[in-house]
C-alpha cells in the first residue's frame, strides 16, 4: 500500500491544527498626544484634581465610572490630591468615545488539498480534502480617552491629552475593564509629556 497519500493527509492535518490553534493575541499599541504650555503646568503643580465626566455623559453608568477611576488612579500616581466638590480649582474633565468598525477581508483564503489513491489491483481510493484557513470580515473596537484638566473658575484648559487605541472586537484586550486602566496609564505615562508630540506606547 502506497503510503504517501496518508503522509500527505496528516501534514494537512497537522497544518490545519497548527493554523487553528488559539494564539494569545498581544493588546495594540496606543498612540498618546498631548497639549500644554509652561504657564499652564505652572497652575497644576501641588494641586488636587476632581474627576468629572464630560457634558453628555453619563456619570451614573458603570462604564464611565470604570474610565473616571482609571484616570483618577493615573492623577494620583502622578502627585494629584483627590479633590471634593467646591473645593477644588481644577477639574478633570474625561471624555471616551467608543465605535466599532468592520473591516473586509483583504486576501484570499488559503486552501490546502490532498489528494492521491491508494490501494491495488486497480482498485483505488481517492483522498480529497479542503481546508479554508482564511478569515472573514473582522470588527474592530476604536477608543479615544480625551482627558482634559481646566481651572475650574475660568474654564482655562491647563492640559489636555488624548489616547487613541483600535483593538480586534474578539480581543479581551477591547473589553471596558482592560482597556479603561490600559488607556488612562497610556495617556498620562510621562506626564506632563512634550506638547504637540504624538508618541506609541506599547
Amino acid at each position: 500500500m502506497d503510503a504517501t497519500p496518508m503522509k500527505r493527509l496528516a501534514s494537512a492535518l497537522a497544518l490545519l491544527a497548527l493554523t487553528a490553534s488559539p494564539v494569545l493575541a498581544k493588546a495594540a499599541p496606543v498612540e498618546v498626544t498631548r497639549f500644554h504650555t509652561p504657564e499652564t503646568l505652572a497652575r497644576l503643580k501641588g494641586t488636587a484634581a476632581m474627576v468629572e465626566a464630560a457634558p453628555g455623559s453619563d456619570p451614573k453608568s458603570l462604564e464611565d465610572q470604570t474610565w473616571l477611576a482609571a484616570v483618577q488612579r493615573e492623577l494620583s500616581a502622578n502627585g494629584f490630591g483627590t479633590a471634593t466638590p467646591g473645593a477644588t480649582d481644577v477639574v478633570a474633565e474625561v471624555l471616551v468615545e467608543r465605535e466599532v468598525q468592520k473591516r473586509e477581508r483583504t486576501r484570499s483564503p488559503v486552501n490546502v488539498g490532498v489528494g492521491g489513491s491508494t490501494g491495488s489491483y486497480g482498485s483505488g481510493l481517492g483522498l480529497g480534502l479542503g481546508f479554508n484557513l482564511g478569515g472573514g470580515p473582522k470588527d474592530f473596537v476604536v477608543t479615544r480617552l480625551s482627558v482634559r484638566l481646566r481651572d475650574k473658575r475660568t474654564g482655562q484648559s491647563l492640559w489636555e491629552g488624548r489616547a487613541d487605541n483600535r483593538e480586534s472586537a474578539k480581543d479581551k484586550a477591547a473589553d471596558i475593564g482592560e482597556a479603561a486602566p490600559r488607556l488612562a496609564h497610556a495617556l498620562f505615562a510621562g506626564f506632563p509629556g512634550t506638547s504637540g508630540e504624538t508618541i506609541t506606547v506599547k
